[in-house]
């Protein structure tokens, strides 16, 4: 049978701009849930505390405890130019690898300031043409951040954020991430309590959300994509919990396509983890066949992103384009703060 070469209009789908959620449901749980079962290939349509309903005693829920820093900062050259930076990956205690916009402006050597208690110098350019850049400052990195950066939110979000803490998940823990893994912002924890008390196992992951995730895919022959690599970590426990799961036939189930992607890199052919740290560019579209992942919580995501091709992986492309027609005539939220999806 011949393979298919999908292209990146394959993946696309009309969306309303009125459907691209501007601000976080309140409470978090109280977004809306669309459930696909894929075998009866029936949709239902619930609220997200309902997730209760669907999960079992046995089940292991694996989130990613990744935190978004407030990564988006501006600086200004010594001849008064501006620039916008976002931190993408730390290298070192004080080199990062950096989005500069405009880029031109980020030429090897050139000294800018952020605020009267911080400035950096470029020091290279990758292969990519992401700059890396040299921070200079007194005190504690994480403290000044904390006051000269902004919360990275996606373009498509107009709206302000009023609180920052809406930007991550109730479990995040290890500081990193230039982007949410926004599937995790619907739990509670109280929802969580309650599904551990239901025999729910969680296991955490880590992956360090950064270009990877949200780079558009610009070539048409979506196997020309390169993926930006992406830090992550899955821990011994994490490892033993997951493969006793397996072992037993008991489901896995994936917190967003974070975790998708952080145990697919690490799974071998029968679905087993091992731990272990390193950098992904894994890149997952149809017909890939998940390892590990027995089913996945995830919101909807950009036409012709890398992320439904993920999603495809699980569903069939028809599948998933059907399912998200249904998500925009039924008025769901889309995009980082929008509704969530159930694929079974």
């Amino acid at each position: 049978m011949e393979k298919v070469q999908y292209k990146k209009s394959d993946f696309y789908y009309e969306l309303p701009e009125e459907r691209i959620a501007q601000t976080p449901a309140t409470p978090r749980d109280s977004s809306r849930l669309l459930v696909y079962r894929r075998e009866e290939k029936r949709i239902e349509d619930k609220i997200f505390r309902d997730i209760e309903e669907y999960l079992q005693a046995g089940d292991v829920l694996v989130v990613n405890n990744t935190k978004v820093i407030p990564a988006r900062m501006y600086a200004q050259t010594a001849h008064g130019g501006k620039v916008e930076v976002l931190l993408l990956k730390r290298l070192e205690k004080d080199r990062w690898e950096v989005l500069m916009r405009p880029g031109k402006k980020g030429k090897i050597g050139v000294q800018m300031t952020v605020s009267d208690e911080l400035s950096f110098t470029v020091t290279g350019v990758t292969d990519s043409g992401e700059r890396i850049i040299e921070f200079s400052y007194e005190g504690v990195f994480e403290e000044i951040l904390d006051r000269v950066g902004a919360m990275p939110l996606p373009p498509y979000i107009k709206a302000k954020l009023e609180d920052k803490q809406r930007y991550n998940t109730v479990y995040s823990k290890i500081d990193g991430s230039a982007a949410a893994p926004t599937a995790g912002l619907h739990f509670t924890p109280e929802l969580l309590e309650r599904l551990q008390k239901k025999g729910v196992q969680i296991a955490k992951v880590l992956l360090h959300v950064g270009l990877g995730t949200f780079r558009p895919v610009s070539e048409e022959i979506i196997t020309d994509h390169k993926m930006h690599s992406e830090y992550y970590e899955v821990s011994e426990e994490t490892a033993q919990i997951v493969n006793a799961a397996k072992k037993e036939r008991r489901r896995v189930i994936a917190v967003g396509t974070t975790s998708v992607r952080t145990l697919e890199s690490v799974a071998d052919e029968n679905g087993y983890l091992r731990a272990c740290s390193g950098n992904t560019e894994i890149f997952l579209y149809p017909p890939y066949k998940m390892r590990c992942v027995d089913a996945l919580i995830t919101n909807f995501h950009l036409p012709e992103s890398t992320l439904i091709m993920l999603v495809a992986c699980l569903t069939g492309r028809e599948e998933i384009l059907d399912v998200y027609r249904y998500a925009v005539e039924k008025e769901y939220r889309f995009f980082s703060f929008g509704d969530a999806c159930l694929i079974l």
